[in-house]
């Protein structure tokens, strides 16, 4: 069994981020006893940003919302997710 190091407290999260870019969590961290932990009520954070799409890509999409009754953001929201898990490795 490896010794592991302690690990250190942190001032910040920014401070926590700096010190986990440069050390490798395997020397504080015995991930072989690490358990999977759902966590149900957490809302994943969101960016604002700003996107120019064509007129006629905007007004078919704004059509598309309105036949299923959904706010046109959140159906552009579903179409990229659902995208994206195609494009992206199965991950486990």
């Amino acid at each position: 069994m490896k010794n592991l190091k302690n690990i250190p407290q942190f001032k910040t999260d920014e401070e926590e981020a700096e010190f986990w870019d440069t050390h490798d969590t395997t020397d504080y961290i015995d991930w072989s006893k690490a358990q999977k932990v759902v966590f149900t009520n957490l809302k994943p954070s969101t960016q604002s940003i700003s996107l120019r799409l064509p007129t006629s890509l905007l007004y078919n999409i704004k059509s598309l919302a309105n036949q299923k009754d959904v706010p046109y953001q959140s159906l552009m929201k579903v179409y990229l997710s659902e995208k994206v898990r195609e494009e992206l490795p199965v991950s486990k």
